[in-house]
């Protein structure tokens, strides 16, 4: 997600179109989308370990070749809008392809470890952190850049990643085996098979969708409005960016470490809460032209997806048995990424053409309706079928 704070400003100090920022965040996403899935279901009968691992060399590989890129880009050898975009695509192919293995492996591991009493709180630990990651990567980037030079973060993060790949591959336990199906006749099809039309998953699938669209949304717009709003140049810019995004990763902190633990919320009000508090960061950003105020509108976008997120990743966790955990997990995590396609379409194009207060204006409807859509399809307490399978607490 620190791509979302370098991009913008990259984008126009290299003199491309915003809609080619957009489209670079949507070709990823359509892999992520596509290929969650997959590395869900291999994560059954590989293991969690090499699938995550993989995933994080995959997105280790695609920072160091988008930082290569913009660099050249930037130092004239690599010229051209057109040439400049492809190469920056491309090297956002492999992130979209294989860095999407790692989240689907690391929640169904959670999910093998865990009783279902326990899930929700241990699943919302695991996603909180990927929520606290998507406003913490940008407030990274806008601080690391701003002070060692734009590209700076990219390649730290790209050698992070690269180290966290052998960790997860060499150290990480893994002493019992995924569940999986055994015994299967050819052509026979496996119980997961067309999972997302399963009455118990699909309005998960539905509401993860949705908050995707709206954050990539407020994401990808977000350093575009305070350039604006604050008349700021692109490199500039990402002095104000960092500390706004920084207080969104606070607030998702705040979800993570005070309010799932402590108040104990069903997943419906996870949903709920954290839908209305998206809405509310949403709708400040139209008025304002005061970044203190913009600074809160991150807040509450941090809190909000600290709580959304664990909501429906939780809960389509629990509305299924233990041998379909890899197969649930990369639909969720295909659903995350599955909004980016289109939100550069509703984000950056309608910014750019139709007017800068639509993007918000439209996420923050749409969060309303989905608030709504969550109290009237979810009970109020899941119920939880049981499943003589599961492991007693966390074990390895």
């Amino acid at each position: 997600m620190l791509v979302s704070a370098i991009l913008p400003p990259l984008s126009r100090d290299l003199g491309l179109p915003d809609w080619m920022a957009g489209a670079i965040f949507s070709l990823s996403a359509a892999l992520w989308a596509i290929t969650s899935s997959f590395w869900g279901r291999k994560s059954n009968d590989w293991g969690r370990r090499p699938v995550a691992a993989l995933g994080m060399l995959g997105f280790s590989v695609s920072m160091l070749l988008f930082g290569t890129s913009a660099a050249l880009a930037m130092s004239g050898h690599l010229q051209g809008s057109l040439v400049i975009f492809i190469c920056l695509l491309s090297s956002r192919t492999l992130f979209g392809m294989f860095g999407s293995g790692t989240n689907p492996a690391a929640q169904a591991y959670i999910a093998d470890r865990t009783s279902r009493a326990k899930r929700t709180e241990e699943i919302a630990s695991l996603t909180s952190g990927f929520s606290f990651g998507a406003v913490a990567g940008p407030a990274f980037a806008a601080a690391a850049g701003a002070v060692f030079g734009l590209l700076t973060p990219v390649f730290m993060i790209s050698a992070a990643a690269a180290v966290l790949s052998f960790l997860i591959y060499t150290r990480l336990p893994e002493k019992s085996a995924p569940k999986k199906e055994v015994g299967l006749k050819k052509g026979q099809k496996r119980e997961g098979d067309g999972l997302w039309r399963d009455p118990r998953v699909f309005p998960f699938l539905v509401f993860a969708v949705s908050l995707s669209i709206v954050t990539g949304v407020l994401t990808q717009t977000f350093a575009f409005a305070i350039m604006d709003k604050l008349s700021l140049s692109g490199a500039m810019a990402m002095q104000f960016t960092g500390p706004a995004y920084t207080v969104g990763a606070a607030g998702t902190l705040i979800s993570q470490l005070v309010i799932i633990p402590r108040l104990k919320m069903t997943n419906r009000t996870l949903m709920v809460v954290g839908a209305l508090s998206l809405s509310l960061g949403a709708f400040l950003i139209v008025p304002t032209r005061e970044f203190a105020v913009l600074v809160l509108a991150q807040f509450f976008v941090g809190i909000g997806q600290g709580l959304a997120r664990p909501g429906f990743s939780s809960g389509a966790s629990l509305a299924v048995g233990s041998t379909l955990q890899g197969n649930v997990a990369g639909l969720v995590i295909s659903a995350n990424g599955m909004g980016f396609i289109v939100s550069p379409f509703f984000g950056p194009w309608m910014y750019e053409n139709v007017h800068p207060y639509a993007p918000f204006l439209g996420a923050g409807v749409m969060l309303l309706f989905m608030a709504g859509f969550a109290r009237k399809v979810f009970p109020a307490n899941q119920v939880m079928e049981d499943d003589p399978d599961e492991p007693p607490e966390i074990y390895d």
